[in-house]
């Protein structure tokens, strides 16, 4: 099967702010009564620039590759079309229509989420199937006809290979995050569980990245599909970003200093690089008083259950994870994102501290910076297209060895040379809001 992409024009910045001033609302989109009926419920008024251009080509049928970041509204994009097409066409016999593969649990949970919020005065059924959990209801959801069936790879190919799934009358398959699955190494399981479905269907890959590793599997699993992007890896205009250099020995001294000096936060996102660090981070902030969930691999999907649903619900106001929550975690109050650990890349910044600053809420993204992040740190300013203004917190008493200084972070993105502040942390505690730090060139 050979992938003609028919381009569409990426949806500027500005475009995107005068379509949210226009009338164009989710009636345009002639989606079944019954879907109409829920979107109101959900107080969904004006679609996001993802769902305007991919509503009415997925609608139409066509194949589609989708380049938007997680919080843009990607899920509703496809979801909505899927529905209306399965309450438009009549289903021939008794079995699964829909297969929606994730990369996490956590995103799988998400997806099901939303397609239980729209599909409310309907009766599509839908069900997820993940590792960890009980095998036998996943089975009785596979066997008895379930239309939508939201999986990871490893625990559907299970199934597959017990005779438990049968996906030869699937007539929509969904790659969510395919970047995110390349990266976990799912692209043979991706592969094999392509193969096992009809040829003739609909085909649907939605990424926050376009990995030139994706075209072969586009290629052979995609038909003339049409590519839609919109703002890819660049943060929303709401987060206010900051850098605070530190000796590494003290970062969870000032961890624990910035944390007292928040008074108006609903949720803070605490992201370290390791599951060790996770733990030892969350020990002190539990010692500290802080009731913490954590989230990363090492946890069982009980537990990360559990802790998500202390922080959707508040009950929490802070989470440590792993980059595992940086992709799909969809949890509009989130005020605060704390990277206690530099991320590797730039764009791991720009996913992580995606968590905040959504819905056109006002976010705070604060990094940690030591003596060895200077790579990390220009190619972070260089993706923003700013320097990220550096900050000492005051009253803080700092070590005079191994804190950052000198030509290690003497210039900011461009050669622009960093302004070192004491006083508020970010834009949020008393400072001038900065619109997000500036947007990334191109």
């Amino acid at each position: 099967m050979t992938a003609l992409i028919l381009p569409i024009k990426p949806m500027s910045a500005d475009a995107y702010k005068e379509n949210r001033k226009g009338n164009m609302g989710f009636t345009n989109f002639k989606l079944d009564p019954r879907l109409m009926r829920s979107i109101q419920e959900a107080n969904y008024t004006i679609p996001t620039a993802i769902q305007k251009q991919a509503i009415p080509i997925c609608m139409e049928g066509s194949d589609v590759i989708g380049t938007a970041a997680t919080g843009t509204g990607k899920t509703a994009a496809f979801v909505l079309p899927i529905l209306n097409h399965l309450l438009n066409t009549p289903a021939h016999g008794k079995h699964t229509r829909v297969l929606i593969v994730a990369p996490t649990r956590e995103l799988a949970e998400q997806n099901r989420e939303v397609i239980k919020t729209f599909a409310r005065h309907t009766n599509i059924r839908s069900a997820v199937v993940y590792g960890g959990v009980g095998f036998h209801s996943q089975k009785q959801a596979l066997t008895d006809g379930t239309e939508i069936i939201v999986c990871c790879p490893g625990r559907i190919l299970d199934h597959m290979g017990q005779g438990n799934a049968n996906l030869k009358k699937i007539e929509i398959a969904v790659l969510d995050e395919a970047d995110r699955m390349l990266d976990m190494g799912f692209l043979p399981d991706i592969k094999r569980i392509l193969a096992a479905l009809p040829h003739e269907r609909q085909t649907m890959l939605f990424s926050a990245t376009f990995a030139p590793e994706l075209l072969d599997l586009i290629n052979h699993n995609l038909r003339n599909p049409k590519r839609i992007s919109v703002s890819t890896e660049a943060p929303a205009e709401t987060v206010d970003h900051c850098f605070y250099p530190v000796p590494e020995s003290q970062k969870t001294d000032l961890l624990l200093a910035l944390l007292k000096k928040i008074n108006d936060h609903k949720s803070i996102l605490i992201f370290t690089r390791t599951k060790r660090r996770a733990d030892r981070v969350m020990e002190h902030l539990t010692k500290a008083g802080y009731v913490t969930g954590i989230l990363h691999a090492d946890r069982s999907q009980n537990e990360r259950k559990r802790e998500l649903d202390g922080f959707r619900s508040g009950r929490l106001k802070i989470m440590v994870a792993t980059d595992i929550a940086a992709r799909g975690l969809d949890i509009e109050t989130i005020s605060h994102v704390i990277n206690y650990d530099i991320p590797d890349t730039a764009i791991n910044y720009i996913h992580r501290i995606g968590r905040t600053g959504r819905a056109e809420r006002s976010g705070d993204a604060i990094t940690f910076i030591s003596a060895d992040d200077e790579s990390e740190v220009r190619d972070i300013e260089r993706r923003l297209g700013t320097a990220v203004e550096k900050k000492r917190l005051e009253g803080f008493e700092y070590s005079k060895y191994d804190i950052p200084s000198g030509r290690k972070f003497a210039q900011g993105a461009g050669g622009s040379s960093p302004r070192v502040h004491k006083g508020p942390m970010c834009g949020s505690w008393g400072g001038k809001r900065r619109g997000g730090g500036g947007r990334r060139r191109r």
